[in-house]
């Protein structure tokens, strides 16, 4: 990266753009040597919020709720792969406990990322209720925030499909919440939508996998054929239902997808409600995990 180029295609976008900062152009021109390269875009992002105040309630907003988020499914996992006290008792199967870690370091560097973001446009993140840590640097777990039984409606830490079935109803639910949030990004900041566009594309792979491993874990619970995506409105649990409303359509921008020529012939119900992930309302997220939070 040359800084200093981008420096240029700044000003040339905009002359005045070192007088809204307020004379900053000659801590600019050193910034190459006094900030490393990962926190470049946070640095400049808080100077030129201040220069231009473009980020808005709603992109702040949006960035808190999919913290909420992020800290709920930490914490799932977390919990998951530390129950037990030996790889003969543990709920993961020591086959599927690597992929799991892996999904649990991912979601605790979404909540480092979105904390720091937060921060540095102004805001002080969210943190779960009861939470006792630092809100910026502290660590994201925190047991006394959540009940992942719902009550005991769940075998979820002693039932490994129940766990499972949890594991895929949080992560398509995060990726329709994270959908819904997409409005309050398109007309505010290209750099947060784009990060959290990826957000939203690990959050799907946490889903792909949970799927794939309940696939061929105790089939006769759990169709051989699903798929590593939703298919209509399919619930991996009856109990989860609700989770799925609305996944079952097939219009898409006031086109019926069901009316369109595929490869094969006229493309199916199925496939029409596979291709598209529903965005969800924040309201209606909130509502559904609700009873697993204290």
């Amino acid at each position: 990266m040359n800084f200093n180029n981008i420096l240029q295609e700044i000003e040339k976008a905009d002359p005045e753009v070192y007088e809204k900062l307020s004379g900053r152009r000659h801590i600019l021109k050193s910034f190459g040597s006094k900030v490393a390269l990962a926190a470049l875009p946070l640095a400049l992002g808080s100077m030129f919020k201040k220069a231009y105040g473009k980020t808005t309630d709603s992109v702040i907003s949006s960035l808190q709720f999919a913290l909420e988020l992020e800290y709920f499914e930490y914490n799932f996992y977390h919990t998951a792969n530390n129950t037990g006290s030996n790889t003969t008792n543990t709920l993961i199967p020591a086959a599927d406990r690597a992929g799991f870690l892996l999904v649990e370091n991912e979601e605790k560097a979404h909540i480092n990322f979105l904390r720091t973001t937060i921060d540095t446009l102004g805001a002080v993140p969210f943190t779960p209720n009861y939470y006792t840590g630092d809100p910026i640097t502290g660590n994201p777990y925190s047991p006394a925030s959540y009940d992942f039984t719902a009550h005991s409606t769940f075998g979820t830490f002693s039932d490994y499909g129940s766990f499972l079935d949890l594991a895929i109803a949080f992560e398509d639910t995060g990726i329709r919440a994270y959908q819904g949030q997409i409005p309050n990004l398109l007309a505010n900041d290209n750099d947060i939508l784009t990060q959290v566009l990826q957000l939203s594309s690990v959050e799907a792979r946490h889903a792909s996998f949970a799927r794939l491993v309940r696939r061929f874990y105790n089939t006769a619970t759990f169709q051989i054929g699903t798929k590593p995506w939703i298919t209509t409105n399919f619930p991996p649990a009856v109990p989860l239902q609700p989770n799925y409303m609305g996944e079952d359509n097939t219009v898409q921008r006031g086109v019926d997808i069901t009316s369109l020529t595929g490869y094969t012939g006229t493309i199916s119900n199925s496939a029409a409600t596979e291709a598209f992930d529903e965005p969800m309302d924040k309201a209606t997220v909130t509502s559904l995990l609700a009873q697993f939070k204290l």
